[in-house]
Protein backbone atom coordinates (compact mmCIF):
# COMPACT_ATOMS: atom_id res chain seq x y z
CA UNK A 1 0.00 0.00 0.00
CA UNK A 2 3.21 2.34 0.23
CA UNK A 3 3.04 5.54 2.79
CA UNK A 4 0.34 7.48 3.66
CA UNK A 5 0.70 11.07 3.38
CA UNK A 6 -1.58 13.47 5.49
CA UNK A 7 -4.89 14.11 3.96
CA UNK A 8 -4.87 10.57 3.52
CA UNK A 9 -8.86 9.28 2.63
CA UNK A 10 -9.73 6.83 5.38
CA UNK A 11 -12.36 3.93 4.54
CA UNK A 12 -15.36 4.27 7.35
CA UNK A 13 -15.16 0.51 7.77
CA UNK A 14 -11.68 0.49 8.46
CA UNK A 15 -11.50 3.31 10.95
CA UNK A 16 -14.69 2.41 12.73
CA UNK A 17 -14.62 -1.23 12.83
CA UNK A 18 -10.84 -0.91 14.20
CA UNK A 19 -7.18 -2.19 12.91
CA UNK A 20 -4.56 -3.59 14.68
CA UNK A 21 -1.89 -3.04 12.04
CA UNK A 22 -0.09 0.25 13.76
CA UNK A 23 1.17 2.33 10.30
CA UNK A 24 -3.24 2.90 10.64
CA UNK A 25 -3.54 3.86 13.81
CA UNK A 26 -5.90 6.42 14.31
CA UNK A 27 -6.06 9.10 17.66
CA UNK A 28 -8.32 8.13 20.30
CA UNK A 29 -10.08 11.96 19.72
CA UNK A 30 -10.12 14.14 16.92
CA UNK A 31 -10.83 17.89 16.67
CA UNK A 32 -13.52 18.63 13.97
CA UNK A 33 -14.09 22.10 11.87
CA UNK A 34 -17.41 23.30 12.38
CA UNK A 35 -19.17 25.98 11.09
CA UNK A 36 -19.65 29.50 12.59
CA UNK A 37 -22.12 29.40 15.34
CA UNK A 38 -25.72 30.86 14.14
CA UNK A 39 -27.59 31.02 17.31
CA UNK A 40 -26.12 30.25 20.76
CA UNK A 41 -22.89 28.22 21.53
CA UNK A 42 -24.27 25.46 19.33
CA UNK A 43 -21.41 24.44 16.51
CA UNK A 44 -22.51 22.57 13.37
CA UNK A 45 -20.05 20.14 11.58
CA UNK A 46 -18.26 20.96 9.14
CA UNK A 47 -18.54 18.81 6.26
CA UNK A 48 -17.27 19.08 2.17
CA UNK A 49 -17.71 17.77 -0.90
CA UNK A 50 -14.45 15.75 -1.81
CA UNK A 51 -13.55 15.80 -5.70
CA UNK A 52 -15.72 12.87 -6.65
CA UNK A 53 -18.99 13.91 -5.03
CA UNK A 54 -18.71 12.10 -1.79
CA UNK A 55 -19.66 13.69 1.69
CA UNK A 56 -16.33 14.29 3.64
CA UNK A 57 -15.93 14.58 6.90
CA UNK A 58 -12.22 16.49 7.73
CA UNK A 59 -10.76 16.02 11.36
CA UNK A 60 -7.03 16.85 12.68
CA UNK A 61 -4.91 14.82 14.89
CA UNK A 62 -4.05 17.54 16.88
CA UNK A 63 -5.15 21.20 17.81
CA UNK A 64 -1.84 22.38 16.29
CA UNK A 65 -2.28 20.50 12.32
CA UNK A 66 -6.01 21.83 12.83
CA UNK A 67 -4.63 25.68 13.04
CA UNK A 68 -2.06 24.98 10.43
CA UNK A 69 -4.19 23.87 8.09
CA UNK A 70 -7.74 25.31 8.64
CA UNK A 71 -6.91 28.38 9.79
CA UNK A 72 -6.91 30.68 13.35
CA UNK A 73 -10.49 31.73 13.07
CA UNK A 74 -11.75 27.96 12.38
CA UNK A 75 -14.34 26.76 14.82
CA UNK A 76 -13.54 23.32 15.93
CA UNK A 77 -15.22 20.67 18.28
CA UNK A 78 -13.19 17.83 19.86
CA UNK A 79 -14.82 14.57 19.44
CA UNK A 80 -14.02 10.72 20.85
CA UNK A 81 -12.93 8.61 17.58
CA UNK A 82 -15.78 6.45 18.80
CA UNK A 83 -18.33 9.06 18.44
CA UNK A 84 -17.60 9.50 14.90
CA UNK A 85 -20.21 6.86 13.72
CA UNK A 86 -23.02 8.72 15.31
CA UNK A 87 -21.65 11.95 13.38
CA UNK A 88 -22.09 9.42 10.21
CA UNK A 89 -25.24 8.32 11.11
CA UNK A 90 -26.37 12.07 12.06
CA UNK A 91 -25.11 13.99 8.77
CA UNK A 92 -24.63 11.26 6.23
CA UNK A 93 -20.57 11.34 5.53
CA UNK A 94 -19.36 9.58 3.45
CA UNK A 95 -15.30 9.43 4.22
CA UNK A 96 -13.05 11.06 6.48
CA UNK A 97 -10.25 12.87 5.77
CA UNK A 98 -7.28 13.72 8.09
CA UNK A 99 -5.47 16.64 8.63
CA UNK A 100 -5.92 17.88 4.73
CA UNK A 101 -4.95 21.34 4.12
CA UNK A 102 -7.20 23.82 3.17
CA UNK A 103 -6.18 26.41 0.57
CA UNK A 104 -6.16 29.40 2.14
CA UNK A 105 -9.36 31.01 -0.03
CA UNK A 106 -11.26 28.39 1.83
CA UNK A 107 -10.34 29.10 5.24
CA UNK A 108 -12.83 30.43 7.90
CA UNK A 109 -12.00 34.28 8.41
CA UNK A 110 -13.85 34.75 11.18
CA UNK A 111 -16.25 37.23 9.71
CA UNK A 112 -20.22 36.59 9.26
CA UNK A 113 -21.29 34.29 6.66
Amino acid sequence: MGERSDGETLDIDRLLGGVADPAHVFPPVVYVPCAPAQSGDELTIDLRVARDGRLALLVYSAMDRLVEHCGPAQPWTVMLTKDLEQARLATGFELILLDLDIPEELRRTGEAI
